[in-house]
């Protein structure tokens, strides 16, 4: 298994006695370097420590929001600044800890860098269905929650008068922004975290504390000149350097956006059919991502080799049954259906059939008028 990457390079397990621990103040390092070995021990990859003054970053959020980016996401605006103001959404914070960890697919893991080229050969396989790497395995959501849960239950164990709370893309809460300044990496033109020694391929979680931890230090940004992710987006989502319009992102596309895609993005959209990972997939620093350690992460075969035609032909029980404890299940079996359908119309396209249009047909009569009028369009790009 691909070590852990530890942000505390050299602390050990044995390092921080018990009572050492129980007579530091919470304000030492020894509080952070304890807390970095119970995190590893959980499965996380690194921590750091971020203030809560997030002032600077509140000007470029009102501006995000007022440009409408944030699509039918309306909760993204409903808690306004709350987002930038820890000690607003949860009184009496003091710090934040963050967290990442790697996500992977821990299957095969002496060979790490040849992944990307395998998925972006999948991308050229008209009657492939891709999922994003992220939501093969277990819903992340579950596995982070019931861990942050169980690192802040053993510093409360320790410091009683510890008040806390967990979050992981929960609630109104700037993880890229925190992580960042705490450094965990640095924000990426495409506005994802970027680290040296992991990439992109991980998530983020915090835990807000009463505590005033010391901070760690933010690390400098090395994307240098690069444009990869700007250029390689499918939909041109990405209008400049940290500047994302979600209302043209496949990811916000296939899981927040519930009615009809614009028909304009649809031929664009090829065969993603849950998210989208080309901005990751060519970013440089991803030779450098690391295998999960954890199984929940390991890759359901049915998200990661299944066909148009295959997928389908689920019933919806077929689809609780296949996506049950995964993030994909939240967007319901219409809007799968939906997401297929568009794959199926660009594959029809392209003259790729092998059982597409028959596949279509057999839904042409759904009880969704959202997956009957992308039915209708998927058979309507049939080559003559």
């Amino acid at each position: 298994m691909v070590p852990v990457q530890s942000f505390y390079n050299g602390v050990n397990v044995h390092e921080h006695p018990q009572s050492e621990l129980e007579n530091s103040s919470p304000k030492s390092s020894n509080w952070v370097d304890q807390i970095q070995i119970w995190a590893t021990e959980l499965g996380f990859s690194q921590i750091g420590i971020s203030g809560v003054d997030l002032t600077n970053a509140e000007p470029a959020l009102l501006d995000w929001l007022a440009q409408g980016f944030h699509g039918s996401m309306n909760y993204m605006a409903q808690h306004g600044l709350k987002r930038a103001r820890p000690a607003e959404l949860v009184p009496g914070t003091l710090s934040v800890i963050t967290l990442r960890m790697n996500y992977l697919p821990p299957h095969n893991p002496a060979s790490t860098e040849d992944w990307a080229p395998k998925e972006l050969q999948a991308l050229e396989r008209p009657e492939h269905a891709v999922v994003s790497v992220y939501a093969r395995g277990r819903d992340y959501h579950k596995v982070l929650r019931q861990r942050l849960q169980q690192l802040a239950q053993r510093m409360h164990n320790q410091l009683p008068t510890l008040q806390y709370r967990v979050f992981t893309d929960s609630a109104p809460v700037l993880e890229v922004e925190l992580a960042q300044r705490s450094g965990l990496g640095w924000r990426g033109k495409h506005t994802l975290l970027l680290n040296r020694e992991a990439g992109s391929m991980f998530f983020l979680g915090e835990i807000y504390v009463n505590l005033a931890l010391p901070e760690t230090q933010p690390v400098s940004n090395h994307c240098g000149s690069c444009s990869a992710c700007i250029d390689i987006c499918p939909t041109q989502a990405i209008l400049g350097p940290n500047i994302l319009d979600a209302r043209r992102c496949i990811s916000y596309l296939t899981i927040e956006h519930a009615g009809s895609v614009p028909e304009e993005l649809r031929p664009l959209m090829g065969n993603r059919i849950y998210g989208c990972d080309d901005c990751q997939l060519v970013c440089p620093w991803n030779k450098f991502a690391q295998r999960a350690v954890l199984p929940d992460f390991e890759e359901r075969e049915a998200l990661g080799h299944s066909t148009l035609v295959e997928l389908m032909a689920w019933t919806e029980e077929d689809f609780l049954k296949r996506t049950e404890g995964s993030a994909i299940r939240r967007i319901g079996h219409a809007q799968w259906l939906r997401n297929i359908a568009i794959a199926m119309g660009n594959a029809l396209r392209v003259g790729h059939d092998a059982g597409i249009k028959d596949a279509l047909q057999l839904r042409a009569q759904h009880p969704s008028e959202v997956v009957r009028e992308h039915v209708q369009w998927a058979l309507a790009q049939i080559q003559d």
